[in-house]
């Protein structure tokens, strides 16, 4: 199966401008394509995951990605999707951001020896002048089919600033930079990008002529990338600092029935012969697809040593298998303690199980805490030091969150 075909059967491809010329220049390995990134915290997340792992397929099969990192255009803030204004960040925290981006991404992407790009849109954005955008640009674009476009339509009842009124044209002309300078002839982005990226199109057509070839695909990223990564305590990062190998595992591990052969198509690297074996599979057979999908993942974003940890910790919490040696832990310290004991509010809060005591209260009355797999509902309860040497003390708040408590030096 040629690259292209493959992106299909797996459930990437959501609508494309000129599929025949696309799948040629995909299949050839001539795509030099990008995806855009803004830099709105120092760490991707689940909700990226499409993106990199299809910029991997990609290279793979010879294309050559673009990572446009959004330094320019993060300063204004996409509207696509949200229903007030996002916080203005510093250019100092931006190119922070940026930064990390990169380091995570290198896990995806080879950068070595111009295989792969990272570029950044501050480099022509920030030096725009006005008027001559407005002329050179801005003649370019019809207030009238902007208005039309999706994710305005959704932000006119609410109000839309025209700082963001704005970024469709900076998007777009970041694909005319693109195309200019590196040769990109392909882009790509998700179900709320689509507006966006026919602007591109459409300038390099005005500009340049007819015949520049410049192409736009859609892939289906936004319901499902949106779909990805939120829990009820926020984002699942990639950045294990933020979230921890075995929380990692832990999210995909819990993904619904329903998604998990869908997930293992678009975002595992396993051949899709060997999935769609997966499709005859129920009951107990499905945990074990979510543990293919996990650990591949998993390994994916933070090495085979940590996916092998994760799996080991989490067969040795819910099927007495292995030890517990590579769960997350906490580390409690004397001044936790008040005359050599600590209430149990302390302990779910401190570690981090319960965002804050009144929290922890709720999920104690409402038998949600589990203290070494014995439910737990006395408020009150507390515990001495020695509860915390050796092995630990294991919490689980609701049937999914662990946490060992230890007893730090």
């Amino acid at each position: 199966m040629n690259c292209y075909e493959e992106l299909v059967a797996r459930g990437l491809i959501a609508q494309v401008t000129n599929e025949e010329e696309i799948k040629k220049m995909v299949n050839a390995g001539k795509a030099v394509f990008y995806i855009g990134f803004d830099p709105t915290a120092d760490s991707l997340h689940v909700g990226h995951f499409m993106a990199l792992c299809l910029m991997k397929r990609l290279q793979m099969a010879g294309n050559k990605p673009i990572a446009l990192i959004g330094g320019g255009t993060g300063m204004v803030g996409d509207p696509s999707g949200r229903t007030d204004m996002r916080q203005l960040m510093t250019v100092e925290t931006i190119q922070h951001n940026c930064e990390c981006f990169k380091k995570q991404m290198s896990r995806f992407i080879d950068f070595s020896q111009g295989r792969a790009l990272m570029v950044n849109n501050a480099d022509w954005l920030l030096e725009l002048n006005y008027v001559e955008l407005l002329r050179e640009v801005g003649a370019c674009f019809s207030v009238n089919n902007m208005l039309r476009a999706e994710c305005y339509k959704q932000r006119m009842e609410k109000g839309l600033s025209f700082l963001e009124f704005n970024y469709m044209i900076m998007q777009s002309y970041d694909f005319y930079m693109l195309f200019q300078k590196y040769g990109c002839n392909m882009q790509f982005g998700g179900n709320d990008q689509w507006s966006n990226m026919l602007g591109g199109t459409e300038l390099i057509r005005r500009k340049l002529g007819e015949d520049a070839h410049a192409m736009t695909i859609t892939l289906l990223l936004n319901s499902e990338g949106k779909k990805m990564g939120k829990t009820q305590s926020g984002a699942v990062w990639l950045d294990p600092n933020k979230t921890t190998p075995f929380d990692f595992y832990q999210y995909w591990r819990n993904v619904e029935d329903a998604d998990v052969l869908k997930f293992l198509r678009m975002l595992t690297f396993l051949p899709l012969e060997q999935i769609d074996e997966m499709d005859q599979w129920e009951g107990c057979q499905l945990n074990r697809a979510k543990e293919i999908l996990a650990y591949e993942l998993t390994k994916l974003v933070h090495g085979e040593e940590e996916a092998e940890k994760a799996q080991t910790a989490a067969r040795a919490l819910f099927c007495g298998q292995g030890d517990l040696d590579n769960m997350p832990c906490f580390c409690l310290c004397e001044a936790d303690f008040a005359d050599g004991r600590i209430d149990i509010l302390s302990v779910v809060h401190k570690c981090g199980l319960a965002s804050s005591r009144s929290e922890a209260r709720r999920n104690v009355e409402q038998g949600g805490v589990c203290i070494n797999g014995t439910q737990e509902k006395n408020i009150k309860a507390c515990f001495e030091k020695e509860a915390f040497a050796g092995d630990g003390m294991v919490v689980r708040r609701g049937k999914k969150n662990f946490m060992k408590i230890v007893m730090g030096q």
